[in-house]
């Protein structure tokens, strides 16, 4: 992806008229989007291995068409994944191109690795992403059809939206769509001969499968072994995976789909399956709620960063974990959850931290993310981000908001000036997890440091990296050598953040930044002290500075 950024740059220097670099720029954007990873997660159900009843086997098939690939086959009607497995949506729109016509061209396929359930269902122990592809191509649903929209509830990411658009562009340019292959036989003249060609050999050709013999442990063993070796899962998916039925990672799975698809909590009973929903969509909304977008043209972003990239999934279970006090060997220690009990009260001791942190509730601090959980040039940080709600917990906890309202206007311009500080904690202790303790102690010393009258936020860092347990902080820094004469999207962020913080709109009571998710309108003059709804009398303020300091 980079690569391609210094493309675009490399292309704006090149003396072509305006219409030609815009050309460029589309093409660019087009290719951008083609290389980015398409859900294909709703076109195979999921089902639990464990249901069990007595059938007679049979014969197993051996190879299937694509015939078998219709929804409406007795084949695809009872093709299921495993309800553990991670979601379809690692390959790119190329690459389910490569798939597609490599299939149409009879070139060899590994087999499908499959296994016959007691129940009846299929279950595909090894080749979804092929099998989805092909269900993709026959549906025209490239996480944007009308499976999808049923499967999510008719809401779609737009970004979904658009990749699956950018993906039935590149495979009906190249191959064509399977309506033109049924085209193919009735009016081949309307087609490319290519096309007709191949829709020829489509009566011949299948894929090879093979069958996992024995009982659902020994299908789950067979699905681990072939998925690590294959491609291999990544360290929070394999957790969710193996502790699919812990209330945590049924929580964190909820959250971040928002309570949409795949219902791992289905076996609760349906009020509580209600609730975890209910609760799900709300941490969402105030996690991810705007859109995250680079480079930065707005202080309007959400406070847990993008809400589909490969740091979000680890940062909402390491969220669900650290609010609810779940100890790092949670597998051993907590029992799976069968009722939806304990996802609830996980879930409502996510959204109690989450509220405080930046809503609308009357609890809310309303702390804004561009301080808290974002560099100077628009990054977002995981570790700041597990440092303040760890940070937020503890206040609560011993009852400091006072004091943290206090001095809270010095205590984020402390953030902003020394930026890097929090940075070389991080480095110090080499991951989020590992420092964001560290951080939350740092910033209670901030605050002790900015109530010793008279001390400015310059004497109070001094005087903190002159501690013992701050040795190895530093208040200088380097600065970054740049060659290029061109902005890159993160120093394009960090003009943006520079100019707009100057006039960003602060409380009225303690004078800390306020975001669009969390304002109160107050009176300066009290109703109760014969204070009027006059626009004069009126202020802006968090929640939190409207009702708790107040009151």
């Amino acid at each position: 992806m980079r690569e391609l950024h210094f493309m675009i740059i490399f292309i704006e220097h090149i003396h072509h008229p305006r219409e030609t670099i815009q050309i460029y720029h589309q093409n660019i954007k087009y290719i951008l989007f083609t290389m980015a990873k398409i859900n294909l997660d709703a076109l195979i159900q999921r089902e639990d291995f464990e249901v069990q009843e007595t059938i007679n086997p049979g014969k197993k098939k051996e190879t299937i068409s694509i015939e078998d690939l219709k929804n409406d086959s007795f084949f695809f009607s009872n093709i299921r994944k495993p309800d553990f497995q991670r979601e379809t949506n690692e390959w790119d729109a190329k690459k389910i191109a490569d798939f597609i016509e490599s299939f149409l061209d009879g070139d060899l396929i590994p087999a499908l690795i499959l296994w016959r359930s007691p129940s009846g269902y299929v279950f595909v122990i090894d080749g979804s992403h092929r099998l989805s592809s092909l269900h993709a191509w026959i549906n025209d649903d490239y996480g944007d059809g009308e499976i999808s929209k049923k499967f999510y509830d008719s809401v779609l990411p737009d970004d979904q939206i658009q990749l699956g658009t950018a993906a039935r562009k590149l495979i009906t340019k190249r191959i064509g769509s399977y309506k033109d292959f049924k085209l193919a036989l009735e009016s081949p003249e309307k087609v490319k001969p290519i096309i007709v060609q191949r829709a020829k050999n489509l009566s011949a050709l299948a894929i090879q499968l093979q069958w996992v013999e024995g009982d659902a442990n020994k299908a789950e063993s067979s699905f681990f072994k072939i998925n690590q070796q294959a491609a291999p899962i990544n360290k929070t998916e394999l957790i969710l995976l193996e502790s699919r039925k812990k209330p945590n990672c049924i929580a964190a799975r909820a959250i971040i789909r928002s309570g949409k698809g795949h219902k791992y909590w289905s076996s609760f009973a349906p009020e509580n399956q209600t609730k975890v929903q209910d609760l799900a969509k709300e941490i969402n909304s105030i996690l991810f709620t705007p859109l995250y977008q680079i480079p930065i043209k707005t202080l309007d972003i959400p406070i847990g960063g993008k809400v589909y990239s490969a740091a979000t999934l680890p940062l909402i279970l390491d969220f669900v974990n650290i609010t609810n006090n779940i100890p790092d060997n949670f597998r051993e220690q907590l029992p799976d959850d069968e009722t939806g009990e304990a996802t609830i009260r996980y879930l409502e001791g996510v959204r109690k931290i989450a509220n405080k942190i930046n809503s609308n509730h009357a609890s809310s601090l309303g702390l804004h993310p561009i301080i808290y959980f974002y560099s100077h040039d628009g990054r977002h940080k995981v570790a700041s981000f597990y440092a303040t709600v760890s940070f937020i917990m503890d206040l609560e906890q011993n009852r400091q908001y006072k004091k943290f309202i206090t001095v809270r206007e010095y205590f984020e311009a402390f953030l902003l000036k020394y930026d890097y500080i929090v940075q070389q904690i991080v480095r110090r202790y080499r991951s989020a997890l590992a420092s964001f303790p560290h951080i939350k102690d740092f910033y209670f010393e901030i605050i002790d440091q900015l109530n010793i009258p008279g001390n400015t936020i310059d004497q109070a860092a001094e005087n903190l990296v002159k501690k013992e347990t701050y040795r190895y902080l530093s208040l200088s820094t380097e600065r970054e050598s740049i060659e290029s004469k061109d902005f890159s999207p993160e120093r394009k962020s960090a003009i943006y953040i520079t100019n707009a913080l100057s006039t960003a709109p602060k409380c009225g009571i303690c004078k800390g930044l306020i975001h669009r998710n969390s304002i109160s309108i107050d009176h300066k003059q009290r109703k109760q002290d014969g204070g009027l709804g006059t626009i004069d009398n009126g202020q802006l303020t968090h929640p939190y500075c409207n009702t708790g300091i107040k009151n």
